[in-house]
C-alpha cells in the first residue's frame, strides 16, 4: 500500500520540495528513509512491492525514485528498465547491498542515474537526492560562472579569484573546487567526491581527498579570510560562506 505525507521544512527546504518516490520492501530500512525525506521537506510515496512500485512510477509525475535492487514481485533493475523502456526519464538512485564495481555498473547501465551501497547513511541519501535534483535542474543549462561569496570561478576562463585576488589552483584543486561550488551549500561526501572529482567508483581507503581539501583551504583562505570549506563531522564537506 502506499502512502503520502509531506513535512514543511525551514524555508530553503520548502523551496527544493519535490515529489518522491520510494520503493523499499524492508520496513525499518523504509520507515527511518521516509521519516528522513519527509523532514527535509519532501513530499514521498512509498511502495513495498516491485510491481506497485512500477505501476506508480509511470502513473505519476515524480521528481525522483528512490528504488531498492532487491524487491518482491519485480526486482529494481527490471523497475528502472521499464522506466526507460516506456521514455519515463525520471531520475533514478538504485539502492543495493550490491557494492562489486560490477554491480554498480549493470544498475547504471540499467538506467540509474545513482547507485548507493547498503548500508548507507541518511545524511548521504538526502546529499545524493538533492545532488541529483539540481543536475536535472541544471541540464542544459550550465553555468559559466559560479559564485560563493567573495570567491568567483569563471568557467570558460577557468580562472578563480577571491575578492581582489586570483588563486592559481593546480587541474585537481580546480575540479575539486568546481565541484563543491555546484553544490553550494549542500553536504557534500567523501563518496561523492571520490565519484565526481576522482571517477573512483570504490573506496581507495587513502587520505587523498583530506590532503586536496587542506591544500585548497589553504589557498581559497588567507590570513583574515573568512572560512568558505567547511568539514561536516561524519557527514563530509560543505562550501558556503555562512
Amino acid at each position: 500500500m502506499s502512502s503520502t505525507e509531506g513535512v514543511a521544512g525551514p524555508r530553503d527546504a520548502a523551496d527544493r520540495r519535490m515529489r518522491l518516490l520510494l520503493i523499499e520492501d524492508d520496513a525499518e530500512q523504509a520507515r527511518f528513509a521516509l521519516k528522513a525525506l519527509r523532514e527535509a521537506g519532501h513530499v514521498v510515496d512509498h511502495a513495498a512491492d516491485g510491481r506497485e512500485g512500477l505501476y506508480l512510477a509511470l502513473s505519476e509525475g515524480y521528481d525522483l525514485c528512490v528504488v531498492d535492487r532487491m524487491l518482491p514481485g519485480m526486482d529494481g533493475l527490471a523497475i528502472v528498465a521499464a522506466m526507460r523502456a516506456a521514455e519515463k526519464r525520471t531520475p533514478v538512485i538504485i539502492l543495493s547491498a550490491l557494492g562489486q564495481v560490477d554491480d554498480r555498473v549493470r544498475g547504471l547501465k540499467a538506467g540509474g542515474d545513482d547507485y548507493l551501497v547498503k548500508p548507507y547513511a541518511l545524511a548521504e541519501l538526502l546529499a545524493r537526492i538533492e545532488a541529483l535534483l539540481r543536475r536535472v535542474r541544471d541540464d542544459g543549462q550550465t553555468d559559466t560562472r559560479l559564485q560563493v561569496g567573495d570567491l568567483e570561478m569563471d568557467r570558460l576562463a577557468r580562472t578563480v579569484r577571491r575578492g581582489n585576488r586570483t588563486v592559481d589552483l593546480k587541474p585537481l584543486e580546480y575540479r575539486l573546487l568546481e565541484y563543491l561550488m555546484q553544490h553550494a551549500g549542500q553536504v557534500v561526501t567523501r563518496t561523492m567526491l571520490l565519484e565526481g572529482v576522482w571517477d573512483y567508483h570504490f573506496d581507495p581507503q587513502t587520505n587523498v581527498i583530506d590532503v586536496h581539501i587542506s591544500r585548497l583551504r589553504a589557498k581559497l583562505e588567507l590570513s583574515g579570510e573568512m572560512p568558505l570549506i567547511h568539514t561536516v563531522r561524519g557527514a563530509g564537506y560543505r562550501i558556503s560562506a555562512a
